[in-house]
């Protein structure tokens, strides 16, 4: 496909995701990766290298040091097939620590540990930019240290080599490379530097397609071509465990897209670490044993059924406890007691969705703290409502959407009320903050309602964080409104905007409030707002709207 072949209606949406240029938009829908920079423009990557092949050329052991994440397991997965084919399997090892008695980052004692085993050089992947005291420790005890990482750096960072493109000093083209994506920079040099097959590279582009696109890093620029090629390399099906993966969780090999990536395959396999442990996840990357694979793949599969299971009774008893006691309030922080601390996040960010107010689980922990873990709507920064109150905290962190922090148990109170009176008077200012609202990127007429048009929005994917999925907004007539789901919980009907075509529409939230407006408008045109996209049932095409909302004239 080519720019002249694009409809009037997605040439306008590449402008209004500032592609516009023939040049930028051919790179935009090109099959060919353009967008991938030197890797030696990252800071500390010639040095780091150096080091890496230091020890590898004087036999010496390497430690890669990940995250629970899908970043982190795809980070560690991908380091570790490239420094096994440059050493002996035996010289590699890899820790990640336990989200429960570890926490996130680098420790002390994980260091004392690696260190007894004999590793003289550990390689971090999506961590340890700011871990000052931990890498001035591991020094002490004789470990070397290459920090690779892609979080924002404070006003301190780890006095050792560290390649992050988020460095204030980077001039790396695109700084929002997720932990994976600078792993894959690093295995990129490596092979570079010792001549390693270059077909390698294209091997490892479908672990670096789901850690960027579960991270929710911008899905622009360098990131949009690891994702939009590594979706490509996934599909090629040449990763067998993955693909036992995705058989064994129900999607269709060959056929898999950034949306079965965000919302179905990276659940999978964050949920090892929520729930148990990330190896079983890191284990079915880099195993050869395929009765080992076969395990894990059914092992992740039984862990994310637990993991939703919990996650919505935790959701329902949070929901009993604020619609008692807290739901007036500005700042919504429950306590769960004893909730499995694996799912917290995910609940935060669910009661967010529902009360679209910012939002905090706490837990209780064995020494007697709390720990909350936080998710805020847009516009309302959580770390700026919460530093504060850094008085209260034994540990605290974060950015705008979200935070975490332990705390004293008996300055819960205090805490709620200064949050209260912190988000009432934002809400003062800037009530629509605290409003759900859908904008829209287009208004379509009839004539744009195609299935040219909707084929072609394929053209967009994959689609994620900075790059969404379009919003549009269409009048049309109703008919063959019904219910489906279990319970009836959700709706469906057909609309027929004016052209002879019919679009088939659902509805998954806030299905009584639409099918509402479509029967006060007694049979009169509503505009349907939401997601189009084009399906196949049983051999037929048929255009169909995810439905965010329906607003009556």
């Amino acid at each position: 496909m080519n720019r002249n072949e694009l409809t009037p209606a997605i040439l306008e949406l590449l402008k209004q995701r500032g592609i516009e240029s023939d040049e930028d938009i051919e790179e935009f829908i090109s099959d060919k990766p353009q967008r991938m920079y030197d890797p030696f423009l990252l800071p500390d990557m010639e040095a780091g290298v150096d080091l890496i092949l230091s020890s590898v050329n004087n036999g010496g052991k390497i430690c890669i040091y990940g995250d629970y994440d899908c970043d982190g397991v795809t980070s560690t997965a991908i380091l570790y097939t490239v420094l096994t084919q440059l050493t002996d399997k035996s010289k590699v090892s890899y820790h990640i620590p336990s989200r429960f008695s570890e926490g996130y980052g680098l420790n002390k004692p994980a260091f004392k540990e690696i260190r007894d085993n004999g590793v003289d050089l550990v390689v971090t992947v999506d961590c340890g930019s700011v871990s000052v005291d931990e890498v001035e420790y591991a020094k002490e005890i004789g470990l070397k240290i290459l920090v690779t990482d892609h979080h924002t750096i404070t006003d301190k960072r780890a006095d050792c080599l560290l390649i992050n493109p988020a460095r204030p000093d980077s001039k790396y083209p695109c700084p929002y490379l997720a932990g994976c994506g600078v792993a894959f920079k690093l295995s990129q040099a490596l092979v570079s530097k010792t001549g390693l097959k270059k077909g390698l590279l294209v091997s490892l582009m479908d672990l670096a397609a789901l850690g960027t696109i579960g991270d929710i890093v911008p899905l622009v620029d360098e990131n949009r071509a690891l994702a939009k090629y590594g979706i490509r390399v996934i599909n090629t099906r040449r990763r067998k465990n993955l693909d036992l993966l995705i058989r064994t969780i129900g999607l269709t090999p060959g056929k898999i897209t950034a949306e079965n990536i965000s919302y179905i395959i990276v659940p999978h396999i964050n949920a090892a670490g929520r729930m148990k442990s990330a190896y079983t996840a890191l284990k079915l990357f880099i195993t050869e044993d395929d009765r080992e694979a076969a395990e894990l793949a059914s092992e992740l599969a039984e862990l994310n059924e637990r993991r939703k299971s919990l996650q919505n009774h935790i959701f329902d008893e949070a929901v009993n406890v604020i619609e008692e006691r807290y739901k007036d309030d500005k700042f919504i922080l429950v306590d769960m007691g004893d909730a499995h601390e694996g799912v917290t996040g995910i609940v935060a960010g669910k009661l967010k969705e529902r009360y679209y107010k910012p939002a905090v689980v706490l837990t209780h922990t064995k020494d007697g703290r709390l720990k909350g873990t936080g998710r805020s709507v847009e516009g309302v920064n959580l770390y700026d409502l919460l530093k504060p109150n850094e008085e209260f905290f034994y540990t605290f962190g974060g950015h705008a959407g979200a935070c975490g922090f332990t705390m004293k148990p008996e300055a819960l109170e205090a805490l709620r009320d200064n949050l209260n009176r912190e988000a009432a008077e934002i809400a003062a200012v800037k009530p629509a903050l605290f409003q759900k609202h859908i904008e829209m990127d287009m208004e379509l007429q009839p004539r744009d309602i195609s299935y040219d048009f909707v084929e072609q929005l394929d053209v967009l994917e994959p689609c994620g964080c900075a790059n969404e999925r379009p919003v549009f907004g269409f009048d049309a007539f109703t008919s063959s409104v019904g219910r489906m789901g279990k319970e009836g919980q959700y709706l469906r009907f057909n609309a027929s905007p004016g052209n002879g075509r019919r679009v088939t529409c659902v509805c998954f939230n806030d299905a009584d409030r639409v099918q509402g407006v479509i029967d006060q408008a007694q049979g009169e045109p509503v505009k349907i707002i939401g997601q189009l996209s084009e399906r196949l049932w049983q051999g037929n095409k048929y255009m169909q709207m995810n439905v965010m909302d329906v607003v009556d004239f």
